[in-house]
């Protein structure tokens, strides 16, 4: 199962991507209100992604919340220092991982208010 499945049949618009290349395809005609970046893409890893994403001011305001299989914290502070604004490790259920994206969604909302 995709990560995304979950996510779909919850209503949310889902694009995806396997590599920073292809994001970089999709972010070139979308928008997305979140980025569930995994940590552990192939070539250029999701933290650095993450930071060039960060360094872009067409990208930079974009929400990114890291997901990894490294549960230590370093793993999490090494994620918000690159700039991810969440962490989500894995492995987790589907229900539990659709509430942390409700919740992240949730506050930001209520952060733009």
């Amino acid at each position: 199962m995709r990560k995304s499945d979950g996510l779909e049949t919850e209503g949310f618009q889902v694009a995806g991507a396997g590599s920073a290349e292809e994001a970089r395809d999709v972010l070139a005609t979308k928008t997305p209100d979140l980025i569930l970046m995994d940590i552990q893409l192939p070539g250029m890893d999701g933290l650095e992604f993450t930071r060039e994403l960060k360094a872009d001011t067409d990208t930079a305001a974009i929400p990114v919340i890291a997901l990894t299989a490294q549960v230590m914290p370093i793993y999490e502070r090494a994620a918000r220092a690159a700039g991810c604004e969440g962490f989500i490790a894995k492995p987790w259920t589907p229900e539990a991982f659709s509430r942390e994206i409700h919740a992240f969604l949730a506050g930001i909302g209520a952060e733009n208010e």
